[in-house]
């Protein structure tokens, strides 16, 4: 028996309907492995066809005015509220993740769309003075903003709501049609917003080929990406991933929401207790599954072995097991491969000189919160993008070395440094090559109405609903010479 019960229409939304593919495929709880629910597979035609039916209402949704735009999005922000509790369960079931971050999720998502729908009213250009050259003399200038198009949002399994919500609400927020691509692993979440969207899009005028999904793998991605009548893909993954959309996408405008190893660096002037504190805060939420938490720490070392006490007391007593428990902090990865890779990153380092701090076992398919002291450089658990409950502690002489260290990396998306100098937070936000800088708290931070991004393999582009509808959108230029 299935532990979730669809409540929206069976198949995909493409079109103006929902169309059922004929193909489906079993989404498992990744804790225990039990059934959730059968979905539907959508295929390249499938993905063709709703990509035809974004293209017939792009010039619809061009002209579809500021408060028909808004009332959907607010709708649906007004019919996901009622259902809060409701999804938070599937979340928890689709995505594995506890229980409090489930509910952090469609908290964040209710801002976002809500935040969206603000920025409907903030779409309007400015005049411009032409007439710096005499030939402008006599001219009247101005821009406006208009919708870029086609928008292919395609999102990433650790936070399926909220991440497919940046993609859809900017898109409605600035006119585009929008072709959605959840995880395979979680799509469930995705189909019950965009069900909730049209519904509430309805009586508002907003057409229901204005928001569509095509669940699926690989051909599917690429059908949507490769197709020149788009204005925009934005993708939330892997760096690899990513950079293989950007090549088949070319040259449509491409938004990256990459990955990263966040870093945490520690002065001696910090407050060490409270940089302990953010460290099990921001290396464990979510299990260890996203792209801003904790796995990077550099400690000042005056104050190194001091700071990993604090940690070897603190992470233990971090509640592992049943994501649907209250307390439980981590549970289970998407899916055992992830599992496996994580388990052999932490082993390698090992082998090579690193020293478990704390955890480094796994315990009915679920991973304790583990620490590593040590690790170099040219490791994967150090280099890469980990994505599970491991945080790793090196030592630097001074604070000016830690923030060389955090640039020596091929990602840059979000970084901290817990200080009680000015100076030093100053030389951090200066200095620190990645999309954002976080002074004494997790670098896991995020309000969605910020901007949202990274620099170098961390991606291109941001989000964040103003920053991201000014990404969906062109400028038009107006010139007039009144006759």
């Amino acid at each position: 028996m299935s532990l979730f019960e669809i409540p929206f229409p069976a198949g995909l939304p493409v079109g103006a309907g929902w169309v059922e593919p004929g193909t489906t495929v079993t989404v498992r709880f990744p804790y225990d492995g039990a059934e959730v629910a059968q979905v539907p597979v959508g295929d390249a035609a499938l993905a063709r066809a709703a990509l035809d039916e974004a293209v017939a209402v792009a010039d619809r949704m061009a002209a579809l005015p500021s408060h028909a735009r808004r009332a959907a999005l607010l709708g649906a922000r007004d019919a996901l509220a009622a259902r809060r509790a409701e999804f938070e369960r599937l979340l928890v079931l689709e995505t594995g993740k506890p229980l409090v971050d489930c509910r952090v999720e469609v908290a964040r998502t209710l801002v976002t769309l809500e935040t969206a729908a603000e920025e409907v009213v903030r779409l309007h250009g400015e005049t411009v003075p032409l007439d710096l050259l005499p030939s402008g003399e006599g001219l009247i200038g101005f821009w406006t903003r208009r919708p870029i198009g086609v928008v292919v949002g395609i999102a990433g399994f650790n936070y399926p709501l909220l991440l497919a919500t940046h993609k859809i609400a900017p898109s409605i927020a600035a006119g585009c049609p929008v072709v959605c691509k959840p995880a395979p692993q979680t799509p469930l979440a995705t189909l019950w917003l965009v069900h909730l969207l049209r519904e509430a899009g309805a009586g508002a005028g907003l057409p229901a080929e204005a928001v569509q999904v095509v669940t699926g793998g690989v051909e599917v991605g690429e059908t949507l990406v490769g197709d020149r009548r788009l204005g925009a893909v934005s993708f939330t993954g892997s760096a690899a991933v990513g950079h293989t959309i950007a090549r088949a996408a070319a040259p449509t405008k491409v938004l990256l929401e990459l990955g990263s190893n966040a870093a945490l660096v520690v002065a001696a002037d910090a407050d060490l207790d409270a940089a302990a504190d953010a460290v099990v805060r921001g290396g464990y939420y979510a299990s260890g599954q996203a792209c801003i938490s904790v796995q990077r720490v550099l400690v000042e070392e005056p104050v190194a072995e001091r700071f990993l006490a604090l940690l070897a007391d603190r992470v233990p007593k971090i509640e592992v097991g049943d994501p649907r428990s209250e307390s439980t902090r981590v549970a289970a990865l998407i899916d055992t491969r992830s599992t496996e890779r994580v388990r052999g990153w932490v082993a390698d380092a090992l082998e090579t000189g690193a020293r478990l701090v704390a955890g480094g076992s796994c315990e009915g398919g679920v991973l304790r919160p583990t620490v590593l002291a040590d690790v170099r450089d040219g490791l994967a658990v150090w280099d890469e993008e980990i994505f599970g409950p491991v945080v790793c502690v090196r030592t630097v002489p001074d604070v000016d070395s830690a923030l060389d260290l955090v640039n020596r990396s091929r990602y840059g998306l979000h970084a901290s440094v817990y200080t009680s100098s000015l100076k030093t937070a100053f030389a951090a936000i200066e200095r620190l090559n990645v999309g954002g800088v976080v002074v004494n708290e997790v670098p896991g931070f995020r309000a969605d109405n910020m901007p949202y991004g990274g620099v170098k393999d961390s991606g291109i582009g941001r989000e964040g609903p103003r920053f991201a509808v000014e990404e969906l959108t062109v400028t038009r230029m107006a010139i007039i010479r009144p006759v």
